[in-house]
């Protein structure tokens, strides 16, 4: 409101860009609050698998609105000053709210900062967006630097209006932030529609898991797995396990369920557990598999054909 009540004031295209950007974050905080109520509900017989994804849907429809009101819109406003400049009047009211705002901006993104910094570890910025699968923390990140960011061109924006007395110079300030606040919303959309498609775990994880399932006298080996997030709290795997030829199906059941908990231990998210028991065949084998061949290469397990054929998961972790 108060950024709305300075562009009424200053007739300012960059405070009106400025004002649409903070109705967006606004509302999009909004729809986060929403998904993340709607994602907790429990299973339904249409939802077997829940309502995880939830998030991951309203958080595309953040990306969707953060064009539309934001980048849409400012870019059209700062055409129009361009195309029809206007005097920027009472430039000192503008600054005034441009300034408090970038006070109070600065102190949201430390606070986004130090959250974000928990959750990615040791991983790179660039790595924390592309690979979290809780949307919120990349989102809000996303948002709390493109506001400063935004902030900044619309005060170079009036300042340099201000000093040449060329509305244009706002103009341009409005179509900086425009683009600004589209490329995030990009960003935003393309991780989310990954995530909404669904995406694997990562290699760490998978790695747990098979050394988990393998972590046990009644497992021969993994021969395939899958794994698939249908929430940020919620992992699917799915695998073909190798067991002892000799074992008896009481056996072989009671195996899988020592399976099943050994890798609940090792990663809690994962929920949603589907083990196939096989025997193992080397014509069965698939070194193409992607989650298998992450996972050994991280634990330094690697197929070596030998003069008697490809040996077994189990050989392999024996040599090792």
């Amino acid at each position: 409101m108060v950024k709305f009540a300075a562009f009424i004031i200053t007739g300012s295209a960059s405070m009106l860009a400025e004002s649409a950007h903070s109705v967006a974050d606004c509302g999009n905080q909004a729809l986060l609050l929403v998904g993340r109520r709607r994602a907790v509900r429990d299973e339904t017989e249409e939802h077997q698998f829940g309502y995880g994804a939830e998030r991951y849907f309203y958080a595309f429809i953040v990306a969707l609105v953060l064009f539309t009101i934001g980048s849409v819109f400012s870019i059209y406003e700062g055409i129009e000053h361009i195309r029809h400049p206007e005097h920027v009047d009472s430039p000192a009211v503008a600054f005034a709210v441009l300034g408090i705002a970038i006070v109070l901006e600065s102190f949201s993104l430390r606070t986004a900062i130090a959250e974000s910094s928990l959750a990615r570890g040791a991983s790179s910025w660039l790595a924390f967006i592309r690979r979290s699968k809780a949307p919120e923390l990349p989102v809000v990140l996303l948002e709390d630097a493109a506001a400063l960011s935004g902030l900044a061109f619309a005060l170079v924006g009036v300042t340099l209006a201000t000093v040449t007395h060329d509305g244009r110079w706002d103009g341009a300030g409005s179509i900086a932030i425009g683009a600004l606040l589209g490329g995030v919303a990009v960003i935003l959309a393309v991780e989310m529609k990954s995530l909404l498609i669904g995406e694997s775990a990562g290699r760490d994880i998978e790695r747990d898991i098979v050394a988990a399932i393998e972590g046990g006298p009644e497992v021969d080996g993994v021969i395939h797995l899958r794994t698939l997030h249908v929430g940020p709290e919620t992992l699917l795997v799915a695998a073909k396990i190798a067991v002892v030829g000799a074992d008896s199906a009481a056996q072989i059941a009671r195996g899988i369920d020592a399976a099943e908990r050994r890798i609940r231990a090792a990663v809690p998210i994962a929920q949603l557990i589907f083990l196939e028991p096989d025997l193992y065949r080397a014509t069965q084998d698939d070194p193409a598999d992607p989650a298998i061949r992450a996972a050994r290469r991280s634990s330094r397990l690697r197929l070596r054909r030998g003069r008697g054929g490809p040996p077994s998961p189990r050989a392999l972790r024996r040599r090792t």
